[in-house]
């Protein structure tokens, strides 16, 4: 096992932004915005000569996908192939739908954009979420499974009663064009949090890198497990602490395992992946924390370090896997998978 001391003062945060100086004539210019979209807070920061403008264009470009992908309105792309219409896909919602069969592929089954029926069952999409009773499960998951989607590559069609959600591996493809857009106007670095879902470039100003920091499922407003130092990564984290409700002395989270119908129960608390595909990083999140430990690991090593992982068991166990061993810390034990 592994430890080590990290400073108290970064225990604070769920990830640390850098703080420009304002009485540095010579500093680099640092813009900096806030919004509320996709259903969760999202922070940007940016630096760079043309910053300002970067930001700008991004906040803009976060309001179109959000409106584009929303399945809280009818208007969206996505509203709309969920109301049965057959629906001319856009260059994103194509790309999003064949990423989201990439994904369901590669996981097997474990991340599954169809499961949209049973969220809504769960009342996740509403204010007053409730444990349906086991009858209406088995019949809505009988409308799941991405494989029963059928798509001639431009244009998409569902059956009655089905519905799809790219909320999975929408932010992360969403922070991927933000870094598009940042490196487009010369910045020299950014960093982004949509929700949670962390991607950075480059550097800070000083020259030295980003720090990310991952939540401790017990304690996810005030504690972190462990810190990343990091660059040109995102970091994306699925946990049953982030969104859920209790009923009968039983809390019931979000995430569901498409193999049950019910909400996960793998043994790990958190999920982290860290990748240069933010996409794929979004999407392996919540699969892997629906797949558990050993599958998770065992996907790792067949991905050819396409990705990386911390996970945290439900008793606190935090594992990562080896190409962190040089960019991660924690003050508590943890150890580093094989292979």
């Amino acid at each position: 096992m592994k430890k080590s001391r990290l400073a108290a003062a970064l225990m604070s945060a769920l990830f640390l932004l850098p703080i420009a100086s304002g009485c540095n004539e010579n500093a680099e210019k640092h813009s900096t915005r806030e919004l509320f979209a996709m259903d969760t807070v999202m922070s940007l920061s940016a630096y760079g000569e043309r910053c300002e403008e970067a930001t700008l264009a991004a906040e803009e470009e976060i309001k179109r996908l959000d409106a584009l992908l929303s399945t809280g309105s009818s208007d969206s792309e996505t509203g709309r192939i969920n109301s049965g219409e057959t629906v001319t896909m856009s260059d994103d919602t194509a790309s999003l739908f064949s990423r989201s069969v990439e994904i369901y592929e590669m996981t097997g089954g474990a991340y599954d954009m169809s499961l949209y029926p049973l969220t809504v069952l769960w009342g996740f999409c509403g204010d007053n979420p409730a444990v349906p009773d086991e009858e209406s499960i088995k019949k809505t998951m009988l409308l799941c499974g991405s494989d029963k989607i059928k798509s001639d590559g431009s244009t998409l069609t569902l059956s009655e009663g089905q519905g799809i959600d790219f909320g999975g591996i929408a932010k992360g493809y969403t922070s991927s064009r933000i870094m598009e857009i940042f490196k487009s106007f010369g910045c020299s670095g950014g960093i982004v949090s949509l929700g949670g879902n962390v991607q950075c470039f480059g550097t800070k100003p000083d020259g030295s890198l980003w720090r990310c920091g991952i939540a401790d499922p017990s304690s996810p407003d005030d504690g972190m497990a462990g810190l990343l130092t990091l660059t040109d990564r995102s970091v994306i984290t699925s946990g049953g602490y982030q969104r859920y409700f209790e009923e009968g002395n039983v809390r019931y989270h979000h995430i569901i395992d498409p193999s049950t119908g019910h909400p996960a129960n793998s043994g790990l608390s958190s999920v982290t992946v860290i990748s240069g595909d933010a996409a794929l990083a979004d999407g392996l999140s919540t699969a892997c924390f629906v797949m558990g430990k050993e599958k998770s690991l065992a996907l790792r090593r067949a991905s050819d370090d396409k990705f990386e992982l911390v996970l945290i068991s439900d008793d606190g166990e935090i594992t990562i896997t080896k190409g962190l061993k040089d960019c991660f810390s924690s003050d508590r034990e943890y150890s580093v998978a094989e292979g």
